[in-house]
């Protein structure tokens, strides 16, 4: 059985999402535009199938299961 890993740059995505609640401020640290963030997390969402995130009108939620993959993000990343 093959396990492939998520892509590692929308795993970074993710984790400076998570801890800023916000694709502008995560994009601001990565040096990257929001639009990149917001594409990588939708690459990781379809990766794994589930939604991370919850968009609220103007700011962001952690799903439960974004809120479970976390620290397991965090430790990969050695954050």
């Amino acid at each position: 059985m093959t396990y492939r890993l998520p892509p590692l740059n929308a795993l970074r995505a993710f984790e400076v999402a998570a801890r800023h609640l916000s694709f502008k401020n995560a994009a601001r640290e990565l040096c990257v535009t929001p639009t990149a963030i917001s594409h990588q997390i939708k690459l990781l969402e379809e990766f794994l199938g589930l939604a991370l995130f919850r968009r609220l009108t103007r700011s962001l939620e952690l799903t439960p299961e974004g809120l479970a993959m976390l620290p397991k993000a965090r430790e990969g990343l050695g954050c």
